[in-house]
Formats: C-alpha cells, structure tokens, sequence
C-alpha cells in the first residue's frame, strides 16, 4: 500500500475505505491517499475541498473515466481534513501532518518568505503551489442593532476575531491596524464562523469576521434567522491596506447574496491549493491534471456555489509562491507558461 505523508486520522479513514472495497486489504495494495487541510466546516474550504478530493480521486475498482466513472488519479483517495484554516494548513504542510492544503494567498506567501505574520520563523521555502482556486471575501458580520457601520466601530464590542491558526485572525488583525485599533481594544473572542453565528444569535457576540468565498455557510445559515448586516470594508483605510499589501484587492459581496443584505464593499484575497516539494511530482502532476478535467468542471459547477469560479484560466493568478513540478509540467504542456 503506498501512503503519502498524512496524519493518523486520513490513515484511518482511508484504511477503512480500502477495507470496504471488493477484495479487501489485497486491493488496497496500489491506493495512494493524498490529504487536504481546509478549514471550518461551516465556512467554504470544507464542502469544497470535499468536491476537488472526489474529482482527483480513483479508488481500484472504479469505472474508467471514458465510461462514466472516476477521471481522477487512478489509485489515489484523497481526503479533506477540517482544520483552522490558512495558518494551520502551512504549518501542517511544513511538519508532515497535511500532504497539502487550502491557503490564503497572502499567508503562502508571508510563509513561504518567513516574512509578515512569520516574520519570527524559519521561511517554509518547500512550500509549492498546486493552482489558484477562487477569490475570498472578507466578511465583518455584525448584529443589526449593534450600530457597527465601520471597523472603526468595533472598539469595545465583543467580536469574534476566529482561531488563531487560521487566515481569517491574521486579516482580522490587519484591519482592526488600519482602522487605529488593536486585538487588545475590542472584547475579543476566538470561535469558527458556525459558533460565532450561535453567540450572535444568543446575543453573546456583537459581530465576528470570516474570509471565505460567498455565500458562505454559515452566514447564509445565519441571516435568514435572525437581522444581520455585513460591515462595508472601504475608504481610505483599506484603499492603503491594498497599497501596503499586494495580495489584497477590493472588492463587493453582491445584493442577495445573504437574505436582507445589500451589495457591500470589502477585501478580497485568493484561496489557493499548495503543497510541499517533497510531495511525488508524477502524483501532483496527475492531481492536477484531474483538477483541470471536464470531468471535475461539471463537478465543481454543480458541487459548491463557489465550484463555479474555479477555472483554469485563473488557476496561475495571483500565485506568489513557487509552483510544485507536477503543476508546472501541466501548466506548461497546456501552453500557460513557457
């Protein structure tokens, strides 16, 4: 049975799966297993690395592609895994514990360079890009009767800032810095977006940040329960944020896209997919072949809300880390790089 690098709970999970397929332990002798670190469950990297693991996915056993069945990497079963998020998926990549992840564009790079947020570590120059996926928005939900219509208006309220470990905190604090505020002069909290929604509803929480592709979970969950509004993210405060920091854009969550809410300006960043160098080149090369399949596009358009944004001809935008092998032989052959 061959393994790429994976935590305990991936083995076991694919273990069980290969023990579950027609003859037993023997088939599961050519399986590879390919982890995934997203993020919360009730956020957008979880439901849609579940849609991108199935699509690059070939269990022994399973229909030829031409036939109607799998077109992913014959043998491979890859798993998501929830995690924190950005922060925590690097990191799990850099030790072992995650054989790739979903990452905010801005943290692979602070990562990769040992600069921004990583400024105090080692650079995790082996870390390498699989593909762009999607743009993120970052979401400031706040109660509707919390009179909260700026960043600026945070101070003193009781805001959820999510785990540390994950992108959405590390951005969360960039904007509080360009705001004149700190994690220090608001009552912070550190819950996942699900909880957040919870606390809110409870009356326990005044507003919570989330940078996730829209709509997202767990505020589509949460606005049609109860009056919610998204903080507009604009003006001169985050017009220097994109100037200080390139990997931010501005952007709008459109009208509709959560029930009572207006179309609303903020921040964007990328989401990307990357992985170590250590990681088989043959594999990536594969994983991304199946990634960019017509297959996987019918898939992704129809599995996440989000699917519909991931496109090849987006697939190098923004990338600021070095491309794996695998995914620059592809891109290569596909005529997108020289």
């Amino acid at each position: 049975m061959s393994f790429a690098r994976s935590g305990g709970t991936a083995a076991a999970l694919a273990l069980a799966a290969a023990l579950a397929l027609p003859g037993g332990p023997a088939a599961a002798q050519d399986m590879t297993f390919f982890t995934i670190g997203t993020g919360g469950t009730g956020a957008t990297y979880y439901p849609l690395g579940g849609v991108i693991a199935n699509a690059v996915s070939n269990p022994p056993g399973s229909r030829p592609c031409e036939e109607g069945g799998s077109c992913g990497v014959p043998g491979l079963i890859a798993v998501a895994q929830s995690s924190r998020g950005s922060v925590n998926n690097v990191n799990g990549i850099t030790s072992g514990l995650f054989d790739s992840g979903f990452s905010q564009s801005d943290v692979a790079y602070w990562a990769h360079t040992g600069t921004g947020v990583f400024a105090d570590q080692e650079p995790m120059e082996d870390l390498r890009a699989i593909a762009a996926l999607y743009p993120e928005h970052i979401h400031l939900v706040a109660a509707a009767d919390a009179g909260i219509e700026s960043p600026a208006d945070l101070a003193g309220m009781r805001v959820s800032l999510d785990e540390p470990g994950s992108g959405t905190y590390v951005d969360a604090l960039l904007i509080l810095e360009a705001y004149g505020l700190s994690e220090e002069d608001v009552e912070a909290e550190y819950l996942k977006p699900g909880p957040a929604g919870d606390a809110i509803r409870n009356d326990q929480l005044d507003a919570f940040f989330i940078v996730a592709g829209y709509p997202t979970g767990a505020v589509v969950e949460l606005a049609s329960a109860v009056d919610v509004s998204l903080v507009p993210i604009s003006g001169a405060e985050a017009e220097g944020m994109v100037e200080a920091y390139g990997f931010f854009s501005i952007d709008e969550i459109p009208e509709g896209t959560y029930e009572g809410i207006g179309a609303t300006t903020t921040l964007a960043v990328g989401a990307q997919w990357i992985t170590s160098v250590a990681a088989d080149d043959e594999l990536v090369y594969g994983i991304t072949q199946a990634l960019w399949n017509d297959n996987t596009r019918r898939l992704l358009d129809v599995g996440h809300a989000k699917g519909a944004t991931v496109t090849l001809e987006t697939a190098l935008d923004g990338v600021g880390i070095p491309l794996h092998p695998g995914a620059e032989r592809f891109y290569r052959e596909a005529g997108m790089i020289e």
